[in-house]
């Protein structure tokens, strides 16, 4: 049988390497720090592999001169590693070290490029971070929507908020608005709205509660 089967074989190359299908997956541990044993040495795969309740399980492969890691036996690879030389090693991806950007962070970013003076952006992102820690991205979303909105007296806005000691995203759209309503009875240009948001309408409030908030009270 061998003899008729052997006409027909042909001949692979020793490069070609099958990328998705292995024969011999070893599974692996992820431990809390991100990093997988095999043969004697560590390997780090991304930050954030390890999650709390999960069943944190790697699948490893090597093909001589590589170790690939994957979550699943012929899923996508994970992390790829010059296989160690020595034992004992640690075999570490800077990129594996980098904290992905979360919402958060973005926001943050986003609030500080959006305003001319960092003193008081940091000031304020600085605040609303104390007072507001699990709330911090809903605070941040008001701070963006009263700066698009009212590009010409956001900061003016911040200022106040600062000098009344309030701390409230929703207390800097008021002190906003109340500058806004101001301006436009003294006949100023109010200056120009971004165009995406010139539709949205403020909540209906009484002239005299943010003229109260200027003036020192608390919006209640």
């Amino acid at each position: 049988m061998y003899a008729l089967e052997k006409q027909h074989l042909q001949k692979v190359s020793g490069t070609y390497i099958f990328e998705d299908i292995f024969d011999s997956s070893i599974s692996r541990d992820i431990h809390k720090d991100n990093i997988i044993r095999f043969d004697g040495n560590r390997y780090s795969v991304p930050r954030g592999t390890y999650r709390k309740g999960a069943p944190n399980t790697a699948y490893v492969n090597t093909d001589g001169e590589y170790v690939y890691i994957r979550l699943q036996k012929n899923g996508q690879v994970l992390a790829k590693h010059v296989i160690a030389k020595g034992k004992g090693e640690l075999i570490s991806d800077p990129s594996h070290r980098i904290r992905k950007q979360t919402k958060r962070d973005l926001l943050i970013g986003q609030v500080e490029e959006m305003l001319n003076d960092k003193e008081i952006a940091k000031w304020l992102i600085d605040l609303l971070s104390e007072h507001y820690p699990r709330h911090i991205i809903d605070q941040l979303k008001v701070v963006q929507s009263v700066i698009l909105k009212y590009p010409t007296f956001a900061e003016e806005a911040i200022y106040e908020m600062r000098r009344l000691r309030l701390t409230s995203a929703n207390d800097l759209r008021d002190i906003a608005i109340s500058l806004e309503v101001q301006n436009r009875k003294q006949g100023k240009d109010p200056g120009t709205v971004n165009e995406k948001y010139k539709d949205l309408v403020a909540p209906e409030r009484k002239d005299d509660i943010y003229f109260s908030v200027l003036q020192g009270g608390r919006n209640r």
